[in-house]
């Protein structure tokens, strides 16, 4: 059993690779009771800015879970920043342990920093290090992710440059005339922060999870960045090949729920 949260694809990608059993967290989390029992349990995830994604949080805080072996998977582009260790204080901070925690490099689509074309070229080496994370998880391995040197001055970094920003800093969205209210923003939100004004979509930064889900799948390319950094490539955007526009909307749609309320 896995519980995954994805943006673009590739938590969930990952998540379907390592077991059969897959469920969606802002799908699951609309639950009132958060109880789950299995053999195993794992959550994959993307980190943002190094840490779990504010949902996510959430989810494991509620969560209750059943199980001899609980494993994390987290997801990143550029440096993970020592995000297994970060990911274990937390679990730590809401009483709860994590027997495995690691990471794995794959596309970032984080896009004023990175060129989508040029990150879909690099070979990454996905299949080989999931097939690592896959033995470790049927062996049960134990153990968390430690981090160099260097991920840990990455994070030192990040959390420099944020300090005096605010909360919602990669939030800054804005939805342009060329938005023709088709509403797929709408529906891959998995924070519910899009909905539609005379066939105009409106994004609202509280709640946002800056997954860019939003952003990577508007066909006309209407989400933009705000932010004072342009995109290394305007014309690019991303979703995993793995990974139907379909299954994003099955993953994420809470246009029916009224979108997420946990902090």
């Amino acid at each position: 059993m896995i519980f995954y949260f994805t943006g673009t694809g590739n938590s969930l990608y990952a998540a379907k690779e390592l077991d059969e059993d897959t469920r969606s967290i802002p799908r699951v989390i609309r639950q009132e009771k958060l109880e789950f029992s299995a053999d195993s349990i794992g959550i994959v995830c993307p980190v943002y800015g190094h840490e779990m994604p504010g949902m996510v949080k959430e989810f494991i805080r509620r969560a209750s879970f059943g199980t001899d072996y609980l494993f994390v998977v987290l997801t990143y582009g550029a440096h993970h920043g020592g995000a297994a260790e970060i990911a274990d204080s937390f679990f730590k901070s809401v009483g709860k342990e994590a027997d495995y925690i690691t990471s794995i490099a794959m596309v970032d689509n984080f896009l004023p920093a990175f060129d989508m074309n040029e990150q879909m070229a690099m070979d990454k080496h996905v299949e080989e290090h999931l097939d690592r994370i896959r033995n470790d998880i049927r062996a049960k391995r134990r153990g968390v992710q430690k981090a160099g040197l260097a991920e840990k001055a990455a994070h030192k970094m990040y959390t420099k440059m944020v300090k005096n920003a605010p909360e919602t800093i990669w939030a800054a969205f804005q939805v342009t005339d060329e938005c023709v209210g088709c509403g797929i923003c709408t529906r891959v939100c998995p924070a519910g922060c899009i909905r539609l004004e005379d066939q105009h979509a409106v994004h609202a930064r509280e709640g946002c999870q800056a997954c860019y889900a939003c952003v990577h799948a508007c066909p006309k390319m209407a989400v933009q960045f705000t932010l004072p950094r342009p995109e290394k490539n305007p014309a690019a955007r991303y979703r995993n090949e793995h990974v139907t526009l379909c299954e994003l909307v099955k993953a994420n749609d809470q246009t029916e729920a009224g979108g997420f309320s946990g902090t």
